[in-house]
């Protein structure tokens, strides 16, 4: 290792830059800082998106098996989290044994034939020429770039090492493939800037292929994307909008926006979502993953198969049940798919969205509903309006106190809302959760709390608004509910904050979304097209990459 250490915008994991240095017996850092041009910026890959990749890249008959760590959200969303995230040393040998266990299956009897280039001359020694052509395969897919010289002899070497002492060929090449999944630049996804100005950045070819690629498909980016990107191709207007009409067309597009929906919608926070088993004893371990597929076939099934304006996802009354959602919803269920289309009726008070077990469970308490959490939910999910944390010394018993004296929610808050600290948040936030106290903590439909009958009457703006139809309407007519879809798909392509990011950075791609109806596809296009999709900043005036003792 000769003391070589490898720092990348403060980011780079020693560990992960270690174990490469150990597998090739050189410092695979330093030898990829030299392809870096100015600014450098990692973002750790999802669990979803290495998946993806996997299968992708080897077949969806190659199985990952491993545990990965935790994401963290910013700004609302995991995807910018992904920037500041690092890997922790347990973590990282989680990786390691994942890789080897990923190329095992690669190389194995069973697969071989279909996933291998050629065979050895002799099972049972080295055979470079062979090594190199699968490495040389399969090297510039999973770190998304060409390989170096260096970096090929280096993973050759080591095959040739392994199986020269393992007197396995294939023990050998296991070895090289694993090299390539413990590296960073696979397990972070690497972003390159070059400068096209005094103080303006773009992202390089390669870099601009990833970015389509994970946002688009939720993978890594196939020989194609990769081939524009050598050609210059992603260079150009044109070359990105060839890329961007092929790979909208593909199955694949339905993945990628699938998974932004998800992060926008916080699906994954009611994975740890808890009721009350005695109180809702229909419940059951089936109903969040049943719920967030019903969220998610519903936003797809309106933006992509029906192409229509995004914004009836919080107005419409079509979804999708399961027998295990329809025992909450009460409706019949004789049906012998899994799941079928489903249409409440006018008067049932469900609009899209806002009324899904999803989002009613999510922003609820275990025992009961919460307006507040609610109204907090919606205003931030929804509409990308913060909400401060409220003062830590607030006494919320009263407010919290079914069984005292004030039998519903609306009265308590109402108490609770006449403390003059409380009062200018929640003139705004109560409002938006009392609409929907017709539903309970778990998404089922109510008349009455605690035998009184349920007001889901407000006024919002000076305007009032009926339940939760009332506060679809509203949703769905306010400017900054499809200007939120924009920010944060912006957001979410960039790994930037939703809270922080400017306007301007996404401004051709929202007006071709208003422009489009509100069509998610007229959004997403131009996002690419204009190239809002590849603007970076500079690393804050610090050096991207740094070699040395």
């Amino acid at each position: 290792m000769a003391g070589e250490t490898c720092v990348v915008n403060a980011r780079w994991i020693a560990a992960a830059a270690l174990s490469v240095v150990l597998a090739t017996g050189a410092n695979e850092c330093v030898a990829a800082a030299a392809a870096v041009d100015e600014v450098v910026v990692l973002r750790r890959l999802s669990e979803t998106e290495y998946r993806n990749s996997v299968a992708d890249i080897f077949g969806r008959e190659i199985v990952v098996n491993g545990s990965f760590e935790a994401p963290l959200r910013v700004g609302g969303l995991l995807a910018a989290g992904a920037k500041v995230l690092s890997i922790t040393p347990p973590g990282y040998s989680s990786y390691l044994e994942t890789a080897v266990n990923t190329a095992d299956q690669v190389v194995s009897e069973r697969h071989r034939a279909k996933l291998l280039s050629c065979t050895p001359k002799n099972e049972s020694a080295p055979d470079d020429a062979c090594a190199e052509k699968i490495l040389a395969h399969y090297g510039p897919l999973l770190l998304r770039r060409p390989l170096t010289a260096f970096e090929l002899k280096q993973r050759v070497t080591l095959t040739n090492k392994i199986a020269t002492s393992s007197r396995n060929f294939y023990a050998g090449l296991r070895y090289g493939l694993a090299s390539f999944m413990q590296s960073p630049d696979f397990l972070f996804r690497r972003e390159v800037a070059v400068k096209t100005g005094d103080t303006e950045y773009t992202l390089d070819a390669y870099s601009r292929a990833a970015r389509l690629s994970f946002l688009l498909w939720n993978s890594t980016p196939d020989a194609e994307l990769l081939r524009a990107a050598a050609a210059g191709e992603l260079n150009m207007q044109e070359g990105v909008r060839v890329q961007t009409d092929r790979m909208m067309a593909s199955p694949k597009f339905e993945a990628g926006m699938t998974a932004f929906f998800r992060d926008m919608f916080e699906l994954d926070t009611f994975d740890t979502t808890t009721k009350d088993a005695i109180i809702y004893p229909d419940w059951t371990s089936t109903i969040p993953v049943a719920a967030q597929e019903e969220t998610l076939r519903t936003v797809i099934g309106l933006a992509l198969h029906e192409d229509r304006d995004i914004r009836e996802v919080v107005t419409t009354r079509k979804t999708y049940l399961n027998r295990a959602l329809a025992s909450i919803y009460v409706v019949p269920f004789r049906f012998q798919d899994e799941w079928v289309t489903h249409e409440f009726p006018q008067d049932s008070g469900r609009s899209g969205l806002l009324t899904q077990i999803s989002m009613l469970g999510l922003f609820s308490h275990p025992g009961r509903s919460s307006p507040t959490k609610r109204g907090v939910g919606v205003m931030d999910v929804l509409l990308c309006e913060q909400v401060p944390n409220p003062p830590a010394n607030i006494d919320f018993t009263d407010a919290n106190d079914p069984s005292g004296p004030l039998k519903t929610v609306r009265e308590r808050l109402n108490a609770h809302a006449n403390n003059p600290v409380c009062v200018s948040c929640h003139k705004m936030i109560d409002p938006i959760g009392l609409t929907l106290e017709n539903f309970d903590s778990i998404g089922a439909f109510r008349q009455r709390e605690n035998g009184t009958l349920i007001d889901a009457s407000v006024t919002i703006r000076n305007q009032k608004y009926e339940g939760a139809t009332g506060l679809g309407k509203y949703i769905h007519d306010n400017p900054k509910f499809p200007a939120c879809i924009a920010r944060k798909y912006y957001s979410y392509a960039s790994a930037e904050s939703s809270v922080e990011v400017d306007p301007s950075s996404f401004s051709k791609s929202y007006k071709a979304f208003v422009d489009s109806g509100f069509r998610i596809r007229g959004l997403v296009r131009e996002l690419a097209v204009s190239f809002e999709l590849f603007k970076v900043a500079p690393a804050n005036g610090t050096s991207s990459v740094a070699g040395g003792n």
